[in-house]
């Protein structure tokens, strides 16, 4: 799988499919997007999705969530040649904090952590994470990189879900994300069809 073959045309999207989808219940994600983080042309053509909306903005430094944020979020960076921001979950740096509480995809009361050191005034952020589902998390790292001074240029994801936070985000932010029109249904269904392809060997 790490070494498929990408197919000669490779149209946006065209590595969803190498995504697994859940095959462990309720308590965990319904797909697990990093599989296709295994497969290098696919992880290059995802991170260059996620950048094509931003390409004549200003963007002085990247900004992962904990934890899954931070693969997309450090391939990202090194392609843009800027700095990443580690934005953790609470209790996890050993210096000076700012912290931001929010309900999260599991409907679970949890909280972030930014370092103070970093993000000032006039610094333009791209935050990244790799899913985003009812975008709790999302907004409350939004919320920690303002709240320090700094400016979100934008939002990057591998999809955005059709939920409320997802629709807020879209509304208030510059965005992108990995998912075709003709696939963004399939995402708001919780369900692709190139799961019945799916194999675990």
């Amino acid at each position: 799988m790490g070494t498929q073959a990408a197919p000669t045309d490779r149209q946006k999207g065209w590595y969803l499919s190498l995504m697994a989808p859940n095959t462990k219940g309720p308590k965990f994600a319904w797909l697990d997007p990093s599989r296709l983080y295994c497969n290098s042309q696919a992880l290059v053509d995802c991170v260059n999705d996620l950048l094509s909306p931003f390409r004549n903005n200003t963007i002085d430094l990247v900004a992962g969530i904990d934890a899954m944020g931070f693969i997309l979020g450090v391939s990202v960076a090194t392609t843009l040649g800027k700095g990443f921001l580690a934005i953790r979950k609470a209790g996890h740096l050993c210096v000076a904090t700012e912290t931001q509480q929010y309900i999260d995809y599991t409907e679970r009361e949890k909280t972030l952590e930014v370092r103070l050191d970093v993000l000032k005034p006039g610094l333009r952020v791209l935050l990244v994470d790799q899913w985003i589902e009812t975008g709790g998390t999302m907004k409350a790292a939004i919320q920690l990189v303002e709240k320090l001074g700094a400016t979100v240029v934008g939002v990057a994801a591998v999809a955005i879900e059709h939920s409320e936070g997802g629709k807020w985000i879209k509304e208030h932010y510059r965005f992108s994300h990995c998912i075709p029109e003709e696939l963004q249904g399939q995402i708001n269904e919780r369900h692709l069809d190139s799961f019945k392809d799916f194999r675990t060997t």
